[in-house]
């Protein structure tokens, strides 16, 4: 038996459990993946134990489960339970399919290629490894879904008969974030606040609706020119709140956020326009040798052809499809914003994103619209921590040295 499975604490990652217990599924694979390999990974929110008391509850931080959910002293039996029991995390999937290897993943699937857990793995193996296994197309079994809507928001449904499973992954290979479902977010949805708005303008008088939106657009643009701690002349906050005006309109592509660049940044072109052809972080630089302090890095700029094309036809997926269009407009707005692809104007196209998701996908009628960015000004504090909380949990992952213009350079893989 290996010890390391059965191992009881009382703490991970300095995070107490909340009576002493054994660690399954992510939080078992975390820890192997760490002894093997060494390689640290970011936490999900929610991690699982199992603990000998027949008692099963969760807290903020864990699900607690009870003996007779304890997996085998096996990997494969802790991707069964993170699947059956915690969702989706597709960076440790990805991570623990690695370290296994073709061949035993292969093996495990070939004792039991008709039972639904592996066929998910089989599905997620060659989903996220790119690599197709030497093992026969399936032709019988009912189709299963790899992402269950019970513990996370699924995205459209495409059936893959070699697997025999409906592929409802919210996103493609190279992005693809997936939502925990939670009471907070299916009570802001059950609420239907789309048709709360239209009932609202109904019969209102369209000159006063008009001028509204035109106040709006103005304070929204001033706002999101305020949280970069910019206060631009009246002519350029206008310009903004013109192209904000007409989100929705154009279809998201590479040369639009482009375009949307050279409005917010102004006449005072930056040296170097376009998508970042160098890294480039969030932070400060130390007032006596220059050298960076970043809260946050950006994704490595070799790595943006990727992504961006990833972010891009991820958004064309859920746009197309049922998914939420509020959470659509988080994903699609928040990837971006933590990729940073461009050298300046990312914050505030960021925000942009999220009025053109939501008139494209016709959540809000283009006579009206959403302040934004004036309602995040307003709770800045919690704007930057949520930021802030993503960010510091990553960036001591990212292995980087200053460079002589004072940047920095990452010098270990970072797009997985």
């Amino acid at each position: 038996m290996n010890n390391h499975f059965s191992q009881k604490v009382t703490i991970f990652h300095r995070r107490p459990l909340p009576e002493i217990g054994m660690l399954v599924g992510y939080s078992l694979l975390i820890q192997e993946i760490e002894r093997r390999v060494k390689k640290i990974l970011p936490l999900p929110r929610q991690l699982s134990i199992v603990t000998e008391k027949y008692q099963r509850y969760n807290t903020d931080q864990w699900q607690v489960f009870t003996n007779r959910h304890k997996p085998n002293n096996d990997l494969i039996s802790h991707i069964v339970f993170a699947l059956k029991y915690e969702g989706i995390d597709l960076l440790i999937l990805k991570t623990i399919f690695q370290l296994i290897g073709e061949k035993d993943i292969k093996e495990a699937i070939q004792r039991e290629p008709t039972g639904q857990y592996s066929r998910r793995i089989w599905f997620l193996y060659e989903w996220l490894v790119g690599t197709k296994l030497n093992i026969p197309d399936l032709k019988t079994g009912n189709y299963v879904e790899i992402v269950n809507p019970t513990l996370q928001y699924p995205g459209p449904t495409i059936n893959s008969t070699r697997h025999r499973v409906k592929n409802n992954l919210p996103g493609t290979p190279e992005f693809c974030p997936m939502i925990r479902k939670s009471e907070k977010l299916e009570k802001y949805i059950s609420a239907n606040i789309q048709d709360s708005i239209y009932k609202g303008l109904n019969g209102r008088n369209k000159e006063l609706i008009r001028r509204t939106a035109a106040f709006l657009l103005l304070k929204d643009s001033k706002a999101s020119f305020a949280i970069e701690g910019e206060f631009p002349p009246n002519m350029r906050a206008r310009n903004w709140g013109k192209a904000i005006g007409e989100a929705g309109k154009k279809e998201l592509t590479l040369s639009e956020i482009e375009r949307l660049q050279h409005v917010v940044i102004g006449a005072k072109k930056l040296r170097h326009m376009g998508f970042r052809q160098e890294e480039g972080f969030i932070g400060e630089h130390d007032r006596e040798n220059f050298s960076p302090i970043p809260d946050h890095i950006s994704a490595k700029a070799e790595d943006l052809d990727s992504l961006m094309n990833g972010l891009l036809n991820t958004n064309n997926l859920l746009q197309e499809s049922e998914y939420d269009p509020v959470l659509t407009a988080t994903t699609i707005a928040f990837g971006f914003v933590f990729i940073h692809p461009l050298s300046d104007g990312n914050g505030r196209i960021h925000r942009y994103l999220i009025h053109h998701i939501l008139n494209w996908m016709g959540f809000i009628k283009r006579d009206m619209i959403f302040p934004v960015s004036a309602a995040i000004l307003d709770r800045i504090s919690d704007y930057q921590e949520i930021l802030e909380d993503y960010s510091s949990q990553r960036i001591d992952l990212i292995e980087w040295k200053p460079t002589p213009s004072h940047n920095i350079e990452i010098l270990n893989d970072t797009i997985t």
